[in-house]
């Protein structure tokens, strides 16, 4: 199940910062994607609660600071 939730993710993030879906893995950071930056990580947010049906707080959202720490909060959220 986490790979599926990890694939979907992956595609949120590299739809939102006009990437290819092979541009975007479990590392990939602000650091790595030049257009993640505040603004973007809460749009990032809002299309990842959509995608999940999940609200997520401000200690998850601080938390959110690569593929592999949302797929691990998404994990959460939903009981995995």
């Amino acid at each position: 199940m986490t790979e599926i939730i990890e694939r979907q993710v992956e595609r949120v993030v590299a739809d939102l910062f006009n990437l290819a879906p092979t541009e975007v893995g479990p590392h990939s950071s602000p650091e790595q994607i030049e257009a993640w930056d505040s603004m973007q990580h809460l749009n990032l947010v809002l299309a990842l609660e959509q995608q999940f049906s999940v609200q997520f707080g401000p200690e998850q959202i601080e938390r959110m600071k690569s593929v592999r720490e949302i797929v691990q909060v998404v994990n959460e959220l939903r009981g995995i």
